[in-house]
């Protein structure tokens, strides 16, 4: 099946819509040549083969014009863009018009086509609901469909090059930009972000995963130094990174600002070289970040192939003049050059993006914003609800919304990532109007979407920002929803509380009336001082596009909360592995390291388990409207692969989704924590209804990184199979012999 039938497919098989035909057109018509006078464009003939007859052909001019990259968008008096770049874009790369080789025209990010800078006229476009929402669905389909709408708008943006795929596990749950990723276990986020990049490039266009590796938090991310052993990286953040990369073949990688164990992401030769070239094997190519590029000779020959946006964002153009004195001295050799040119040209030709040039052309809206909405739906987790709060019933005659500007949207992360939303800004004159702002609020009203789901209640709305007002209304409501927000964004980290007070707005509310439901939309976890006193808590991260009515949709049970958390939610800062954030926001250049050895490889619930904390909500964790029950539990072994099997059923009284989750534990121990979450799998099921469910474990998950076999080593032994609800939350065990076995270090392809 080709990708333009996957992509029509995947969006009719959830929607039961129609999707717009791609463009087949060219922005500039593609040079009439035949396959026999240049056969690299022949599209016959592999990726691999067709890179190498590039290569040969191409001038040495034509080989450093495609390994340097201009931003798109204008930078006051500082920085002009490129005739040639698509205006507010991230980026540019020149084409080879001789070759036939198309010119890289590169956008933001991970939830959709964004627009950068001052760009006065801003791309409006539907955006998906946050990388964390997304991952909170634990449905990869839902991934996939969404990174196939994004890529879509994307192509149909005239982009050929989308810089998603974030999948930074969450080391620090204060990381300003832990909502663009894909949670804090490398199996969930492997087969979370990689679903996104191939739904992204099944429109013929490159997708980066991105930001290699470590990039844990933004308060120094320009300078520090992140510190870890080998097999802790490789069992944690690497592992994440292989996962993905195996089931997606993303075209790029982008490597990141910080450093690792002394050098530079982006000219660190274990992270380049030897992990992701040679022991994986990895055949594309590596771009910098906007700005992390710190050396030519030293960052070539470590393995970075593309400097992005040179001119704009680092100290010297290090892939123009000072690569080219490089080369006279020796310093780097032409066959890297080459090689760097046809890892580029690789990546073009197995995207597809020379057979199909890309065309800025009519988008489809209706139909993205089913995709959208479904996506933040299965995503909203269902954190508490006492005494059946939630669903909204009918008999709930008045209902009071407050805060959150619930009255006109949902809120949306800031950064390089940022949307602008269809309609414009729901809320202005909130938060830094410049960089890494403006605060945007998707014009998606939840109170809006509830009145026309509850056309009896009598539902009154409050701006929040009378405390005592807001405490009356309450008082005076059957239910009461309050809307929370913390808005994070990249460039700077947050704390794990609700700003401007709102803290004590639901302490208020709560006191006045214990009917209270708190919605947060929210990057990642925050603490939650008022938990006892609220009947219910749903978290809702930010919801995307169409947030409001995915909210809606949730909370008066029209759909059901399917969500589960990806995140462990700490009791408190004292919990974490660095009660205090490394590093001083107000002085950014001054370098420093972070310890990551502290935790090594236990990161979020694995650190959790290991320290014996009681978290405030755990990995995994998230409540339905139905109830489900696990039973038949069994664990075999054959040719070496661990297989699992079990029954689910719905012993509610309402159609639900159910996320089985298996977790493994040697009974040897040895690991890095108690247990590893091993496999997992969303199911519908209606009243009554029980599926079985079989699942194989990826065999690194029983793993432990061998430095003197380099490579995986299984132990022989009895090994727990633990399944349940959450992390924390166990419905069945079993035990099961498991023999010893050598793994490669290589990708291993699904």
């Amino acid at each position: 099946m080709n990708r333009q039938t996957w992509r029509g497919l995947a969006l009719a098989l959830m929607l039961g819509a129609s999707v717009s035909a791609m463009a087949s057109c060219a922005q500039a018509q593609a040079p009439a040549a035949t396959p026999a006078a240049r056969p690299w464009l022949d599209p016959k003939l592999d990726a691999d083969t067709r890179a190498d007859l590039a290569v040969k052909a191409m001038t040495q001019d034509e080989k450093l014009t495609i390994i340097f990259g201009f931003f798109g968008a204008d930078m006051g008096t500082k920085y002009k863009r490129v005739a040639d770049a698509l205006p507010g874009s991230a980026g540019y790369v020149p084409g080879i018009e001789r070759l036939g080789i198309p010119a890289q025209f590169q956008t933001d990010a991970g939830v959709g086509v964004a627009t950068q800078g001052g760009e006065p006229k801003k791309r409006e476009r539907t955006s998906l609901p946050s990388g964390m929402a997304t991952t909170a669905t634990w449905n990869p389909e839902l991934a996939q469909a969404g990174g196939a709408m994004i890529g879509s708008e994307a192509r149909d943006s005239g982009f050929n090059v989308m810089l998603a795929g974030g999948i930074n596990l969450v080391r620090e749950p204060r990381n300003g930009r832990n909502f663009e990723y894909g949670g804090e276990d490398p199996w969930l986020a492997g087969k979370m972000v990689g679903a996104q990049i191939k739904g992204i490039q099944s429109n013929a266009i490159v997708s980066t995963i991105k930001h290699y590796a470590l990039n844990g938090q933004e308060t120094g991310r320009f300078v520090l130094d992140a510190k870890i052993g080998e097999a802790d990286a490789r069992t944690s953040d690497l592992l994440a990174f292989q996962f993905a990369i195996e089931d997606s073949d993303p075209h790029s990688v982008m490597c990141s600002y910080n450093r690792v164990n002394g050098d530079y992401a982006c000219e660190n030769q274990f992270l380049l070289n030897t992990v992701l070239k040679q022991d994986w094997g990895y055949k594309n190519y590596v771009m910098s970040d906007w700005g992390a590029v710190h050396s030519g000779a030293k960052a070539i020959n470590a393995g970075l192939d593309q400097e992005s946006a040179g001119e704009a964002f680092d100290k010297q153009t290090f892939f123009r003049g000072p690569l080219k004195d490089a080369l006279a001295k020796g310093e780097v050799s032409q066959a890297r050059i080459d090689d760097m040119a046809r890892r580029i040209l690789r990546g073009l030709f197995a995207s597809g993006v020379v057979e199909r040039p890309v065309k800025i052309t009519t988008i489809d809206y209706a139909a993205h914003a089913k995709v959208t909405r479904a996506d933040a739906e299965e995503g909203v987790v269902l954190l508490k609800n006492d005494k059946g709060l939630l669903p909204l019933l009918a008999s709930a005659k008045k209902i009071a919304v407050i805060g959150g500007h619930a009255d006109v949207g949902v809120l949306s992360g800031g950064g390089s990532s940022q949307v602008y939303p269809i309609g414009g800004r729901a809320v202005t004159g909130e938060g830094p109007a410049s960089w890494p702002g403006p605060m945007i609020y998707f014009p998606s009203s939840p109170l809006k979407a509830l009145k026309a789901r509850l056309p009896g209640a009598d539902i009154r709305f409050s701006d929040g920002r009378d405390k005592a007002a807001a405490a009356k209304l309450a008082a005076d409501s059957d239910v009461v929803l309050v809307f929370a927000t913390q808005w994070n964004g990249e460039s700077f980290d947050s704390p794990l509380t609700l700003e401007n007070n709102q803290d004590a707005l639901i302490d208020a509310v709560a006191t006045a009336n214990a009917k209270t439901v708190v919605v947060l939309e929210t990057g990642g976890p925050v603490l939650m001082p008022w938990l006892s006193k609220v009947g219910g808590v749903v978290e809702a991260w930010y919801p995307g596009s169409e947030g409001g009515e995915a909210i809606a949709r949730v909370l008066t049970g029209e759909v059901d909360a399917s969500g589960r958390l990806p995140v462990t939610f700490p009791a408190a800062l004292g919990q974490l592995p660095r009660p205090t954030l490394d590093g001083d926001p107000k002085k950014p250049d001054d370098l420093f390291a972070v310890d990551y050895s502290i935790e090594g490889a236990a990161v979020g619930y694995k650190w959790f388990d290991k320290k014996g904390h009681q978290p405030l909500f755990a990995f995994g964790h998230g409540l339905s409207y139905t109830t489900f029950a696990y039973d038949n539990l069994k664990a075999e072994t054959k040719d070496g692969a661990l297989t699992i099997s079990f029954d689910v059923k719905n012993t509610g009284q309402r159609t639900g989704k159910a996320v089985p989750q298996v977790y493994v534990s040697p009974k040897s121990g040895g690991w890095e924590a108690p247990q590893r979450l091993a496999a997992f799998k969303k199911v519908e099921l209606a009243p009554g209804a029980t599926t079985k469910v079989s699942l194989t474990v990826d065999p690194r998950l029983l793993a432990t990184w061998n430095a003197q076999a380099h490579g995986w080593s299984v132990a022989a032994g009895d090994y727990t199979v633990i399944l349940g609800a959450s992390s924390r939350d166990t419905a069945a065990k079993t035990d099961v012999a498991v023999a010893a076995r050598t793994l490669p270090v290589g990708l291993m392809k699904p």
